[in-house]
């Protein structure tokens, strides 16, 4: 999170931040030229016209040339600027591109280059007549037309101006709420879910039984084996049913016993896996904190039929602090917000919910044995037992000096032994079944938060609105407000020497971009400069973009010898400030942008980027105009006054 010392109009604090990985804004080194002018072409689009000029002049330099291209190349030279702000080899070239015009063929974007000229050349004569090229403007095709109206709203000024605004503020009024606007801006915004995880399967932890089986297998075969031998000596009938009837036994009770040792007990190993209290992830704070918190309120808010919240949030708490300790466990170590797991978080509350209708919300994973084996185990080891008591009797019965003492010690190793390597065996065969039983569960589970996280992308990657979206919204936004303005304040065109709007992050906003794009924020900061003859108009507004609502709006006059100062400070750990000193009055810094290069891309360029923010926010441009006020006071109205400057010649 950025953090500053408040100062007036300045902003502080950051909800969440997100980079959407696209590819749109990305060219490779060895792109070629129609790639390359592919790219500024969006980039204008897209509102980033300092860098959208930089890959069209590529793209020409490198011969790919043509109507089409050169108007896009003159829109991207022109847009969000003014002629003041064009430098005397910008204007040359220009001009050089205004005389090529007529060596292109004869198509719509020939007649719309044409037109751009001619505007531009109604604008650098006074009291120009501009019937005829409105016409000619009217005429154009919509994309054409509607492009060269956008892109030159800065450079298009007084009564032309004046004659185009109620075209511009309908077409605005209609694109300002369209294609689901309020529905869909929050997608944009939403970060980038990590991936699905569950609970791995332990490890077996049968290996130490597994070592020692052997030994104890062959000193209870050895044993068995003299036992029997000596039974069979002293009573060979006798010996031989009681060996028949202790191997039935035997097989009988290792099948059945296996099957009781497969029943799973309550324990970590069929839960979640609980943090150490000693663990920072256990701490009622940060991460594990949030977490515990989105279970809340996703429970809350995704009830059976005939809960309250309040009583299912009761009745599930064991369940939510389980599941909390399990999620709060597995992406700790990631070092990201609970944000990005909360789609998680939400699935499993709706499966718990989901759970609970159909009666398993809280049925056990573990395998109950039937009762029937049970009773048939511990018989089958009661006559397993009774037959070798009969064998050592067998054994003793006929036996002779120093005989006895051989069938006690071949039976004392066989019941040693045997037990041994009988819990040694089904240990060995538990944690088997076991692994192969939570492997399975682990799968099953991975799998159905994959599909939950997959869904939950797609969902966001269609409603999620294009980078063109947001700035057709963000545009619409900004005529709105100077509408408004101008109304305030009962001016015309007419009555203006230049404007210029200031896009800036209000408090407490999300921001969001795609890779090689600006920063677009979820609440901005308007503050627009209206430059008349009697001073300077300044209003600034906050705005909430998902539903275009505005707040705190502030209005301040003053005149042009009064803006004493304009500071620009740049700070690559916290952002851009402007300072605007006033004599009459305390100075005030704005915040333009936060800090970024902590969110940068390795293949991206933090001055690049940094300046694409600045072009975005048209933070050039009104530097540019304010320290120019700054440094002349009224002599900067009297060279710009539209009665005093030199006409602005492009074409002709």
């Amino acid at each position: 999170m950025s953090h500053s010392n408040a100062a007036h109009n300045s902003t502080i604090g950051i909800q969440a931040e997100t980079v959407h990985d696209s590819t749109i804004y990305l060219v490779h080194p060895d792109a070629s030229p129609q790639e390359k002018y592919r790219v500024g072409v969006q980039l204008l689009r897209d509102g980033v016209p300092s860098r959208a000029r930089e890959m069209i002049t590529d793209a020409i330099v490198h011969g790919y040339d043509g109507a089409e291209v050169r108007f896009h190349w003159v829109l991207a030279m022109l847009s969000a600027r003014t002629h003041h702000d064009l430098s005397t080899e910008e204007v040359q070239r220009l001009r050089y591109t205004s005389g090529l015009v007529q060596t292109y063929a004869e198509d719509e974007w020939k007649e719309a280059l044409r037109v751009t000229f001619d505007l531009l050349a109604v604008l650098s004569t006074a009291n120009g007549e501009t019937g005829p090229v409105l016409k000619q403007l009217q005429d154009l095709p919509l994309r054409q037309h509607d492009a060269i109206l956008r892109h030159l709203d800065l450079i298009l000024t007084g009564g032309l101006k004046d004659d185009l605004w109620a075209e511009t503020r309908e077409r605005a009024g209609a694109e300002r709420f369209g294609n689901e606007r309020a529905r869909r801006v929050w997608a944009y915004f939403a970060p980038t879910p990590i991936g699905a995880r569950a609970v791995p399967p332990r490890p077996s932890t049968a290996a130490a039984a597994q070592a020692a089986l052997p030994v104890r297998a062959v000193l209870f075969v050895v044993s068995s084996v003299l036992l029997w031998t000596l039974a069979l000596i002293a009573d060979p009938t006798q010996a031989v049913v009681e060996l028949l009837v202790a191997l039935g036994a035997g097989l009988t009770a290792a099948r059945c016993g296996l099957r009781w040792g497969r029943e799973s007990r309550p324990g970590p190993a069929s839960g979640p896996r609980v943090p150490h209290p000693r663990d920072p992830a256990s701490a009622e704070g940060g991460f594990t904190k949030g977490v515990r918190h989105s279970f809340d309120h996703y429970f809350g808010v995704r009830t059976p039929y005939g809960f309250t919240p309040d009583a299912w949030l009761a009745h599930t708490a064991q369940v939510r602090g389980s599941l909390a300790a399990e999620i709060a466990d597995l992406y700790r170590e990631s070092r990201i917000g609970v944000e990005r797991v909360n789609w998680l978080i939400r699935y499993l509350a709706e499966d718990a919910r989901n759970r609970h209708n159909d009666g398993t919300l809280f049925q056990h994973r573990q395998e109950q044995t039937p009762g029937r084996t049970k009773a048939l185990t511990v018989a089958a080891l009661a006559v397993l037992g009774a037959a070798a008591l009969a064998a050592f009797g067998t054994a003793v019965s006929g036996a002779a000096q120093p005989r006895p003492l051989w069938v006690f010690l071949a039976a004392l190793g066989a019941a040693w032994s045997g037990h041994a390597a009988a819990s040694r065996w089904l240990e060995v065969r538990r944690e088997e079944y076991r692994l192969i039983r939570e492997t399975q569960e682990y799968q099953e589970q991975l799998t159905a938060r994959q599909i939950a996280h997959q869904r939950w992308q797609s969902f966001l990657d269609a409603t999620r609105p294009s980078e063109l979206e947001m700035e057709t919204w963000l545009t619409c936004d900004k005529t709105s407000f100077v509408d408004e303005a101008l109304r305030h304040h009962r001016l015309t065109w007419r009555d203006l020497i230049t404007h210029t709007i200031l896009v800036a992050p209000a408090p407490s906003y999300k921001r969001g971009r795609v890779r090689g794009g600006p920063w677009r924020y979820s609440h901005y900061v308007f503050r627009l400069f209206l430059f008349t003859q009697d001073g300077i108009r300044e209003i600034s507004s906050e705005f909430n973009f998902s539903d275009a609502t505005r707040r705190n709006e502030q209005r301040s006059n003053y005149r042009f010898d009064a803006l004493s100062s304009v500071q620009v400070t740049e700070n690559v750990d916290v952002g851009y400030d402007l300072e605007l000193v006033l004599t009459n009055g305390p100075a005030r810094k704005i915040r333009i942008k936060d800090a970024d290069a902590h969110q940068l891309a390795p293949d991206e360029n933090s001055q690049e980027i940094s300046e694409i923010n600045l072009s975005a926010t048209g933070s050039t441009h009104t530097f540019r105009l304010l320290e120019g006020i700054a440094a002349d006071g009224k002599g900067w109205i009297e060279r710009h006054s539209p009665n005093n400057m030199t006409p602005f010649q492009i074409a002709g």
